[in-house]
């Protein structure tokens, strides 16, 4: 097997672009003065994101899903994360059994 000199530089290049963002991402808040609505904005970031990637999975894919969803949602209002998980598996599953 041989590597190609080219693409063993294109990889290793992206891979210290991807952790230098990723090292930015964390590093420069913790230095900003940051207005208390900046702050919030950025932690608001992290949900923000989940459901983007969650809703189109809970949307798309069918009714059992949609339903499991907001079984979710509705014991995301009382439970921990493990607990939402938790209940959320048991849901899919159970409605993956009877239909």
């Amino acid at each position: 097997m041989s590597v190609d000199p080219t693409t063993l530089a294109a990889i290793i290049a992206m891979a210290v672009v991807t952790y230098l963002t990723r090292i930015a991402g964390l590093a420069l808040p913790a230095n900003m003065k940051m207005s208390p609505r900046v702050k919030s904005a950025f932690e608001a970031i992290p949900p923000a994101v989940l459901v983007a990637v969650i809703a189109p999975t809970a949307l798309a894919t069918g009714w059992r899903e949609s339903l499991a969803a907001v079984v979710c949602i509705l014991a995301a209002t009382r439970l921990p994360l493990l607990g939402v998980v938790g209940v959320g598996v048991v849901t899919i599953v159970l409605l993956r059994l009877i239909g």
